[in-house]
This record gives structure tokens, C-alpha cells and sequence, in this order.
């Protein structure tokens, strides 16, 4: 997983609550047994119209919005099934940092597994993000996560935000739980060695 510690990235702003993970990535693309690829379908049901032509009135379709890495959005972003999908997605289309008021809890977690930094702020905050994304073209953030901080080129913006430790080492590491596991290799494998090959008995040193 690659880690994040510093960011700088243009933004987009789909001010839209309570989006869902069906709505992330629909279920009919839940297919595939890669975790790659799924970028393609990310919002599908708004980025295209239903005979399979761009909706240039959605958001992501916007040339202003293009190439965006950092997506600010409504409360409850996230909400619905558990699908790991849908960080995949974000992750595969180019989003690394996601800000709402509030994520879903299972969506909130996984994108933590998937090397996507979820920032909570206030409403008010986000929808002064919002505004300024709105409003101007190739709106700019910068974001540092050892010192939790998100401000704009211009510096007009400049925000604190709350991360968990264990959360911030692992995203500063890029660590998931299988990386979590193999910085106990070594113990791992002193375990494994005392180990009888018969019954499960540890030998005796």
C-alpha cells in the first residue's frame, strides 16, 4: 500500500449527503476478482447516461474538474453496504484524500486498508471547501499529516484535523493489515521455530 504523508492536489466538490457505496460503485461491477480496474465504474450511474454516453452535467465529467486527487463531499459519505469496492474505485480513479463532515464506519475503515486518507471537518468548514472549489478554477489544498493540517495554495484556508495514532502510522507507513503483520515477521518466525512439527508443542529451549 502507498503510504501518504504530504499531499497537494486539486480538489472537486460533489455536495451531495449521504452518498452510498451502491452509488460508489454499483453492484453489478462487483465481479471482478481484481482490486484494480474499478476506477472506470466509480459513480457510473452519474458519470454516464443510460445509453452508455458521458453525463456532462455531472461533476467528474467537468473539464475544470479533471485530474482532481481530493474529493470534498456531504455528511454520511459511504453509508450502505460493506462493499471494499468502493474505496477501490476512488483509489483506482485518482482520489487519495476524501473530506466530509462524517463517513460511514465500515466505508470509513476501509479506506484506511485501501491507502485513502478520509478528513473529517465540520459542515461549515466543508462547505466553505465546497464553495471555494466551486468558484475557482483548479482550487488547490495542500494536506500534511504529521502535523494534521489542510490549508490552500493562497494560505487563506488553514485547518487542524483529528486522526487516530494507530490510523496515522499505518498511512505514514503504508501499511494495511497484511503490512501490519510482516513488521512481526521476525517474532513470527522465532515462534514458528520453537514449535514441534508434531501435536503443536513448544520445544523447550
Amino acid at each position: 500500500m502507498k503510504a501518504i504523508n504530504k499531499h497537494t492536489g486539486k480538489t472537486v466538490p460533489l455536495d451531495r449527503v449521504n452518498i452510498d457505496t451502491d452509488q460508489i460503485i454499483p453492484k453489478q461491477f462487483l465481479k471482478r476478482i481484481e482490486r484494480t480496474g474499478y476506477g472506470k465504474y466509480l459513480f457510473y450511474d452519474w458519470r454516464f447516461n443510460q445509453d452508455g454516453s458521458l453525463n456532462i452535467e455531472f461533476i467528474l465529467n467537468k473539464d475544470k474538474y479533471k485530474n482532481a486527487s481530493i474529493l470534498l463531499t456531504g455528511e454520511n459519505f459511504g453509508s450502505g453496504s460493506s462493499r471494499e469496492h468502493a474505496p477501490w474505485a476512488l483509489n483506482d480513479y485518482g482520489f487519495q484524500i476524501i473530506i466530509a463532515p462524517s463517513f460511514a464506519d465500515i466505508f470509513y475503515n476501509n479506506c484506511f486498508q485501501n491507502g485513502i486518507l478520509p478528513i473529517k471537518l465540520s459542515k461549515e468548514k466543508v462547505k466553505k471547501l465546497i464553495g471555494k472549489s466551486e468558484k475557482i478554477n483548479d482550487f488547490t489544498l495542500n494536506i500534511d499529516l504529521e502535523s494534521q493540517r489542510i490549508w490552500d495554495t493562497e494560505e487563506e484556508i488553514s485547518e487542524y484535523f483529528e486522526i487516530e495514532k494507530f490510523r496515522k502510522h499505518c498511512l505514514q507507513n503504508g501499511l494495511d493489515d497484511i503490512g501490519l503483520t510482516l513488521e512481526k515477521e521476525k517474532e513470527i518466525k522465532i515462534f514458528e521455530s520453537n514449535r514441534s512439527n508434531i501435536g503443536g508443542i513448544v520445544k523447550n529451549n
